[in-house]
């Protein structure tokens, strides 16, 4: 990398690169000890979060309103960003924006009631999605003593029925509710509407029954409502309190991932209720998915798909992934002193992020003919869609932070001039980051896969239809197919060598299955 001589970091990180060490600075070990790259998770960093969160121009199309789905790799931020919404409400309701949540950020999903007793048909599924997003907006009308009959309407539906619950309760009682109405509604005899008077003024007043169904005509003139009549008449009460509600829902890959048909159903349902409430410009639903999983969905035939517009796919290049390692990095502030500049310093270019961290790490991890260390710890990040997500990245960084601190404490010898990272730790780094995502991710989300996966345990990296099929034991179509699902998951890359199709194991699943390396 060339060297400005006006930089006065470039100048600091040469000087003490090349053995010229600057005075009262800490030692090695004190910054290690002292220097976090964050959590993996965002729900771990919540405090932290705000500091080093970029509002990028993805954040600010959140932020605004101009997107309604989030689509991203497992690690990729989503979850940064619902967080950051969350720690936001405040001043959303400044706005009129009023924010509530469909799903639990922790523990057991609301959703788990569904797996042992699902919906039998596609229209249970959108009225339970529907439904309970009125309850939720029910609340928030109540909590905000909202006005007008259009609120009371709400207010007197959800009440007659007992789905009007307080701000308080467990969103897991919320939905049972939701689901327990849903169930006796379907084995009920067509809803009647109850006819009182009214206590004050003696004028008979209509109780309004809710309908899973469009009520017919003679229904609708006897009170009768449906869920669409009460989500249009909530909307409009909400203009009329000049208010809207987004309702968040993330966790989506846990919600139904006992059961693959399930997911597959409840999310084409959620989508079909998100597209059915379009029209409905107080309220909206922020959605939040695994790309894989809506690939896998859409992939299976989905004709709404094309009418999803208001969405974001988060993707992260080697520079944005660059300022969020630099980013955490900084917020130490025995490593800026160790290197004698400040957090806005660093932060000010690109160019002073990058020579901060080639400061940090050693040249290359591995010499020859190799990427440098950054473009390395990238390679050894990424799946088999060779998109590195961050979640890999803090994990390999501070797995080599920890390797690098008990090596310093055996009395091993530092690394070399300015580093702090040296290639052994980063080398060790890889074991546990590969076992962590192989275990946690894909053994965890796609169990029916596992034993194909470890057949493969010592085997080479590079493989082809007939290699795969004698481990596998089955015949080349049978393992074809079978390759072509790693792929889907990420768990192959698929390549051409010489005009026949190969499947290459990506550098961060080899260390766990003690793959070796070259051409089966």
């Amino acid at each position: 990398m060339r060297i400005r001589q006006d930089d006065q970091l470039a100048g600091v990180l040469v000087s003490r690169r090349y053995g010229h060490p600057m005075p009262e600075t800490p030692t090695k070990h004190e910054v290690l000890t002292a220097l976090t790259f964050g959590a993996r998770v965002a729900e771990d960093e919540r405090e932290e979060l705000a500091d080093y969160f970029v509002e990028t121009d993805q954040w600010e199309r959140v932020f605004s309103g101009r997107v309604d789905v989030i689509f991203g790799a497992k690690g990729a931020g989503k979850s940064a960003i619902y967080t950051s919404l969350m720690d936001r409400a405040a001043s959303f309701a400044s706005s009129r924006i009023l924010l509530t949540t469909a799903e639990k950020p922790r523990g057991n999903t609301v959703f788990q009631g569904l797996v042992a007793n699902p919906p039998t048909s596609e229209i249970e599924f959108v009225a339970i999605w529907k439904l309970y997003f009125l309850t939720l907006i029910g609340s928030t009308i109540v909590d905000k003593d909202m006005f007008g009959d259009d609120a009371q309407t709400v207010k007197d539906a959800l009440f007659r029925e007992g789905l009007l619950a307080g701000s308080d309760a467990p969103l897991a009682s919320r939905f049972r509710m939701v689901w327990d109405w849903i169930r006796q509604t379907v084995a009920r005899v067509a809803p009647q509407a109850e006819l009182r008077v009214d206590p004050a003024t003696q004028a008979p007043t209509v109780s309004f029954k809710i309908s899973l169904e469009e009520p017919s005509v003679p229904e609708r003139h006897d009170g009768v409502v449906s869920i669409d009549d009460l989500l249009s008449t909530a909307n409009q009460a909400l203009a009329l309190n000049d208010s809207q509600v987004w309702i968040l829902i993330d966790r989506l890959d846990v919600a139904f991932s006992e059961s693959r048909e399930l997911e597959a159903n409840g999310i084409r349902a959620l989508f079909k209720a998100y597209l059915d409430m379009n029209e409905l410009d107080q309220i909206s639903p922020k959605i939040f998915l695994r790309t894989d999983i809506w690939n896998e969905i859409s992939a299976g035939g989905f004709r709404e798909a094309s009418h999803i517009t208001k969405q974001l796919r988060i993707e992260w290049s080697s520079s944005s992934l660059l300022n969020l390692i630099v980013r955490r990095a900084v917020r130490a502030p025995h490593l800026t002193s160790y290197y004698s500049t400040s957090a806005a310093n660093v932060l000010s270019s690109a160019w002073s992020q990058r020579s901060l961290f080639d400061g940090m790490v050693p040249e290359k991890v591995d010499v020859g003919r190799n990427p440098l260390t950054f473009e390395w710890i990238l390679g050894r990040a990424q799946d088999g869609t060779k998109k590195p997500a961050p979640r890999e990245v803090i994990h390999l960084l501070n797995e080599a932070r920890d390797a690098q601190v008990r090596m310093v404490e055996r009395g091993e010898q530092d690394p070399p001039g300015v580093e702090l990272l040296s290639r052994a730790a980063l080398r060790e780094a890889l074991s546990p980051v590969s076992s962590v995502r192989l275990e946690q991710t894909i053994y965890a989300e796609y169990p029916s896969e596992k034993p194909w996966i470890e057949a493969l345990e010592g085997e080479r990296t590079e493989q082809t239809t007939r290699t795969l099929a004698t481990a596998w034991g089955v015949d080349e179509e049978t393992a074809r197919f079978r390759a072509q699902r790693l792929v889907d998951i990420g768990f192959l890359e698929a390549r051409t060598a010489h005009g026949t199709p190969t499947y290459w194991v990506p550098f961060l699943y080899r260390p766990a299955l003690g793959m070796r390396q070259g051409a089966a």
